[in-house]
Order: structure tokens, then sequence, then C-alpha cells
């Protein structure tokens, strides 16, 4: 007889099973440094469709954006070219394991608006400031998640989702921050 754990690793998951966590989950500073290489990348290439007015640079980062989040939801993390990229970078430090599913929500947001993106640059041709518009609202995402750890898709997957998620992202899911005025207390 095989154990639980066992059963679920040989189906495709979003994240992976880790002893002692009864979930699929991920390690958040891979993520976040995966976020860090996709804002690098989206960034730059957004800053010389502004500056230049052409988009080619642009099309080509949501073109790879939408690819990285096909293959996080669809495939599976294990094959994500930034997310093994941000793994390798963080592998020296105890990773921060986190609820997946929040992360499947956020992932979906990105991918929805990589297609609307898409979609706004190529078969519907809209005005190229819709399209940048839409590139910097998640461009915004991507540093929130790099630069303060902050997953806004996380975090509406928390409040509106039926199953509340149990490892949160510096443990917001339990941590209660003290009243304004209070200092914080270490117990």
């Amino acid at each position: 007889m095989t154990s639980p754990a066992a059963d679920r690793s040989a189906r495709p998951v979003i994240g992976e099973w880790v002893d002692g966590i009864d979930i699929p989950v991920i390690n958040e500073r891979a993520v976040r440094a995966s976020a860090g290489i996709l804002f690098l990348l989206g960034f730059s290439a957004w800053l010389f469709g502004v500056i230049t007015g052409d988009l080619q640079y642009m099309r080509g980062f949501g073109i790879l954006f939408a690819f990285e989040m096909f293959l996080r939801l669809f495939i599976g993390t294990r094959f994500t070219p930034t997310l093994l990229i941000g793994t390798l970078i963080t592998r020296p430090q105890r990773p921060e394991w986190v609820d997946a599913s929040p992360k499947q929500f956020a992932w979906g947001l990105g991918f929805t608006m990589a297609l609307l993106g898409c979609l706004s640059l190529g078969w519907l041709g809209l005005p190229a400031v819709i399209a940048q518009t839409i590139c910097a609202g998640c461009l915004l995402l991507l540093f929130a998640e790099s630069a303060f750890g902050i997953c806004v898709g996380c975090e509406l997957a928390r409040r509106f989702a039926r199953t509340k998620p149990q490892l949160c992202a510096g443990d917001t899911c339990t941590y209660t921050p003290p009243a304004r005025g209070e200092r914080h207390s270490v117990e």
C-alpha cells in the first residue's frame, strides 16, 4: 500500500509535496526571485516601448509572460523557466513554504492580464496606451511581489476563497499586527 503523499506526488500539481505538510506548497523565496526576473524583463520592454513607441519588445515580453503563466497553471511549476532560475538563486536560503492555491489564483490573474495585453497589441489593434497601461498594472503587481513580498492575487484569493489558505507568506494567515501606536512584540 502506498502512502497518501506518494499517491499525490504522482499527479501533476501546482507546487510540490513537502514532508510534514498536507497541502501542495510553493517556495515563496523562489517565487519572489522569479517575480523579480520577470519584472526586470517586463519593465525594460515597457520602458523601451514608452520611450521609443516601438512595442515589439512589449509584445515579446507579453508572449513570454503568458507562456510562463500558462506553464505554471497547466503543466506544473517544475517546468517554468524563471521559477527554476529563482529556485537556483535562492537555493542557499531556507525555503518559505506557502499554500499553492492562492498562488494559482494569482498566476491565473497574471495569465489573464497577459492575454488581455497581447490581444490589445495584436488582434484587437487597440491604441498602444491601453496595452501599456495593462502592462504597467501587471508590472506593478510583479514589483509588489518581488520587492515587498505582497502578492495581490494571493490576498484576493485569501479574502474570497471558500477554503482559507493554511500557509501564507510572512505568516499573514495567522498574524495580527499591533494596533496603531502599539509596539511590536516578539513572543
